[in-house]
């Protein structure tokens, strides 16, 4: 295990000024800074092997796509996935979700059909399946929270129904940072006989994120939470689940012919991946995983325990009228908090000018926000 200093010394950003003061970076929720070793595959990509993937026989085009396939290996491996087939890039976990409501909606809903939710979800997880019940005629429910911030499991059996078709939940929310069930979630869902997508978003960095031993039909999540790239993600899906999907966009690389009279369709998990693929993305997303390998994901997971309770007591004994959304007894290492009467913006503000970032607002989670009142 790296000390902190020496991981520290990785992230070159970490050696910023602002306004005079060191950079306190705390926003890593929304997104994660990047290690120098990410930093330098996006270059070597660009020096060494810049080609269109999939689409040469050149040398370059060769080399290139070795490295996207490779890339998409080791994502599925990083996950536990039987096998890349299932693997689909994406530009980040909401594309992925969008990804399944409209392929998966098109395929499996029906007018009268029902979507579960639960009210922690980011609003990637709530709009897709609103827009795709608006337009399959089908019904979103959403199932309520206890007290201390984690999913009521009775309340979520109560709503499994013969019309249930589909559950999606947050692995870990990116407010309270519950962990949650999604096991036994999954388990529930397919004894109804449902299908079930997880947002991987706010846990693929912080704890292990096994595809097998959840269970789940769907796994989505994006690179930049976990050191790697914005502009791209990850989808994975059972097969034989996807080869019963349609297509989610058309172009190049999905198809098999295309003729004017009828285009046939690639296998997976090119079927998904319309477009010029993101070879450079791909490759500094596996190096990013390669870097979180090294470091040890359980080590992580305990360093950021130990961070959450030392703030978590700090906060409160400092601060007596501060309070604190989400209290379970499984938690990642998100603080969400507020300090009496202060407004957010104007205590981000504050925090900003000695060269501490944090987020605020309302974390893109306004139905749970506003179920706290």
């Amino acid at each position: 295990m790296y000390s902190v200093e020496d991981i520290r010394a990785q992230f070159p950003i970490l050696a910023a000024e602002v306004y005079g003061k060191p950079l306190v970076y705390l926003d890593n929720a929304a997104t994660t800074q990047k290690p120098r070793c990410v930093i330098q595959a996006i270059e070597e990509a660009y020096y060494s092997a810049n080609a269109n993937v999939h689409r040469g026989v050149h040398y370059l085009s060769q080399i290139a796509t070795e490295h996207h396939e490779a890339a998409r290996r080791r994502v599925a491996d990083f996950i536990g996935a039987p096998s890349a087939e299932g693997l689909i890039f994406t530009r980040g976990t909401t594309e992925a979700i969008n990804l399944v409501a409209s392929s998966a909606g098109e395929a499996f809903v029906s007018a009268g059909d029902e979507i579960i939710i639960s009210t922690m979800e980011h609003h990637s997880n709530i709009v897709p399946w609103q827009m795709m019940c608006e337009r399959r005629g089908a019904h979103l429910r959403v199932i309520p929270l206890t007290p201390v911030g984690e999913i009521d499991m009775d309340a979520y059996r109560s709503l499994l129904s013969e019309r249930t078709r589909l559950v999606a939940v947050a692995h870990v929310s990116n407010v309270l940072g519950t962990v949650n069930p999604v096991a036994e979630i999954t388990r529930l869902a397919h004894e109804a006989g449902a299908l079930v997508l997880i947002d991987g978003a706010q846990a693929i960095a912080h704890t292990r994120a096994d595809v097998e031993a959840i269970g789940a039909d769907f796994y989505a999540f994006s690179a930049h939470k976990i050191y790697g790239p914005t502009g791209i993600g990850a989808l994975y899906g059972r097969p034989e689940v996807l080869d019963r999907m349609p297509p989610y966009m058309g172009g190049g690389e999905m198809i098999e012919r295309v003729t004017f009279e009828k285009t046939t369709y690639n296998s997976l998990p090119f079927k998904f991946e319309a477009g010029t693929p993101d070879y450079v993305g791909s490759t500094a997303f596996a190096r990013a995983l390669d870097f979180v390998t090294e470091l040890g994901i359980e080590a992580i997971a305990a360093h950021e325990e130990d961070l959450l309770h030392y703030a978590t007591a700090r906060l409160k004994s400092e601060f007596p009228d501060s309070f604190v959304l989400g209290e379970a007894p499984n938690k990642g290492g998100i603080l969400s908090f507020g300090i009496g009467e202060i407004h957010p913006f104007d205590l981000g503000t504050l925090l900003d000018r000695m060269g501490i970032a944090i987020r605020t607002g309302h974390h893109c989670a306004e139905p749970l926000l506003a179920s706290y009142g």
